[in-house]
């Protein structure tokens, strides 16, 4: 064991410390990488920064931007509504659909561009149903990552492993692109059932950017429970039909109607005006306290629902929320009232409370003049609340959620998804030059602004990937990883076939956590078939059971996709390691199984 040997591995070793007890963030850890690294000569200056131009890197830079505009154009919305068609609310029902639909497309396409493609899509639905974002990302990216797994083409490891099949000058017979196939579908199967069964115990129920109401935790600690959104229904047997006004919802429950669904759900009004009426069969949507609504139900005779049901999408968190606006004192609301102003008409946002001085006025809003430095609680879509925040009469106390869609966009986001798509799979670009023609399309077909493409890209994912990559270099440059291989190969002496290729997973898996899976491949395959031949074993199979188990990377955000989901799932280190350390020993031992039944 040389010098340079012990102080990559020592260099490991710290880094692996610096995961689990966060001293720093993960992607400051990438920078100590590409930093000490060359200072100790174990990478060369030029291969330090390489990992920031690598294939890897452009491409989840690239994969996220074309996301990124396909979710502005509202193609997520649709793709979202589709998952919840067939879900439900279940948890379990929309975990299992996506993760399952992402590992589909992950076995013929890079799973980085699958995750990265149902990204969106995954925060929305959580966002909508109540299900925390997080029991829904680790799943998709685990599943992302053995979906690779489904083909020959699904996966880099996989990819090269024929090319990789020669010991002594002999090229032993291909796999066919489905020559992987079952054992990836009972790993596939075998994640599904992990996370369906463990899934509450071993996710994360919440991350900082988790909301669970329409209004958010610094206006409820101010408003209380004036931020509580209800649906009821109208009985087709209700009597008549009557004016908002008439009934007195606010003066007497502190409700307030922010929605009215009728002609059985085919037509939605926003923001009604206080002369609109109110029918037997309407669906309304009211901001109230939980109690009141209650009593406003039973006095009236409608149905209050347990859930949104007619504005499940439109008044989702997604969708719309509560924003509180300071007047200003140029503003042209000073000295009218909400009457005169006809907000609901022009707006289509709803007046819940104004507070003004160190009161809280919810009943009587129409006729109070409205003053400098009143503050107006308002209900509405983001799209309305967007258009209010760019003119000169409110101050908003937060940002403004959400976002404009630009729907007419949608075609030309998909078309730009099909090219970088064609030029994936049918002439066989770089993956990284497929996906930039994608997203350099998108900007210049005015999908979105080069701006809001920067923004998008999270680069915290960026630079920890691109620290890691150096680091893995180190591991080939000073011959660590060849030692460590062949002092393990050459303690098995003439194992069992079980043995053996239990030892070349787990050794893979290991070169994969703190290496590329793609150098571990390239190593392992030509010792595990010399291992193989003289064990007795098929050198093709422990040539497989390397590149099956270079995607056996769940411990740490290591992975591309663990380092893409890492900040929208808001986890942390530890939740890799409880959530991974199961899934690694599963995926041994699936794999394993496969390999000894099928193969």
């Amino acid at each position: 064991m040389t010098p340079e040997i012990i102080t990559v591995m020592a260099i490991l070793a710290f880094a692996v410390l610096l995961f689990i007890f966060e001293w720093v963030r993960v992607d400051v850890v990438g920078i100590i990488m590409m930093v000490l690294l060359p200072l100790l000569g174990l990478v060369t200056p030029k291969q330090a920064i390489s990992g920031l131009s690598s294939n890897a890197v452009v491409s989840i830079i690239a994969v996220i931007i074309i996301g990124a505009g396909l979710d502005k154009t509202g193609v997520m919305n649709s793709m979202a509504r589709i998952i919840l068609r067939f879900a439900g609310k279940s948890e379990t029902r929309i975990m299992t659909l996506i993760a399952g639909t992402v590992a589909f497309i992950s076995g013929f396409m890079q799973n980085i561009g699958a995750a990265a493609l149902f990204l969106p899509a995954a925060k929305r639905i959580g966002n909508q149903t109540g299900v925390p974002v997080p029991r829904l990302l680790m799943p998709m990216g685990f599943c992302a990552i053995i979906g690779g797994c489904l083909t020959l083409v699904g996966s880099s490891p996989l990819i090269l492993l024929n090319d990789l099949m020669v010991v002594g000058g002999k090229h032993y017979d291909p796999f066919g692109l489905f020559g992987v196939t079952p054992i990836g579908v009972l790993l596939v199967v075998a994640a599904l059932i992990y996370f369906a069964v463990f899934g509450r115990f071993i996710l994360p129920s919440k991350s900082e950017e988790d909301q669970s109401g329409p209004m958010s935790s610094i206006l409820a600690a101010t408003y209380g429970g004036l931020g509580s959104l209800f649906e009821l229904h109208v009985p087709e047997g209700w009597e008549g039909s009557r004016r908002l006004t008439a009934l007195e919802l606010r003066p007497i429950y502190f409700c307030t109607v922010v929605a009215i669904a009728r002609d059985k759900g085919r037509t939605h009004l926003f923001a009604p005006g206080p002369d609109m009426d109110i029918k037997p069969g309407d669906d309304l949507v009211v901001v109230g306290p939980h109690e009141f609504a209650e009593r406003m139900a039973e006095d009236l005779g409608w149905e209050l629902r347990p859930e949104l049901i007619s504005f499940a999408e439109e008044l989702s968190p997604n969708n719309a929320g509560i924003m509180e606006g300071i007047v200003t004192p140029r503003s042209e609301l000073v000295g009218k009232t909400l009457a005169t102003l006809h907000l609901r008409d022009r707006l289509q946002v709803s007046p819940l409370a104004i507070f003004r001085g160190e009161k809280i006025f919810i009943s009587g809003l129409v006729d109070m003049v409205i003053r400098p430095g009143d503050a107006l609680l308002l209900h509405g879509r983001w799209e309305m609340f967007h258009l209010l925040k760019d003119k000169p009469d409110l101050v908003f106390t937060e940002a403004v959620k959400g976002e404009i869609l630009r729907t007419e966009k949608a075609k030309v986001a998909l078309f730009w998804l099909a090219v970088s798509l064609v030029l994936i799979l049918g002439l066989h670009i770089q993956l990284s030059i497929a996906l930039l023609t994608g997203a350099l399309g998108m900007v210049l077909t005015k999908v979105m602004t080069i701006d809001e493409a920067y923004q998008s890209v999270d680069w915290m994912t960026v630079f920890l990937l691109g620290g890691l990559i150096p680091l893995g270099m180190a591991f080939e440059n000073t011959g660590a990883a060849k030692f460590i291989a062949d002092t393990i190969m050459a303690a098995l002496g003439t194992p069992s076939p079980l043995l053996l290729l239990t030892v070349i997973g787990i050794l893979t898996s290991f070169f994969t956590l703190v290496a590329s899976n793609v150098g571990a491949t390239v190593l392992l395959v030509p010792l595990s078939m010399n291992m193989a031949l003289n064990a007795g074993v098929d050198p093709r199979v422990a040539a497989l059971t390397v590149a099956v188990a270079a995607s056996n990377t769940f411990v740490l955000p290591t992975h591309q996709v663990n380092a893409l989901i890492m900040r929208p799932g808001g986890y942390r280190t530890i939740d890799y390691v409880r959530s991974g350390a199961g899934m690694t020993v599963i995926y041994m031992v699936v794999m394993i199984s496969a390999l000894m039944f099928f193969y």
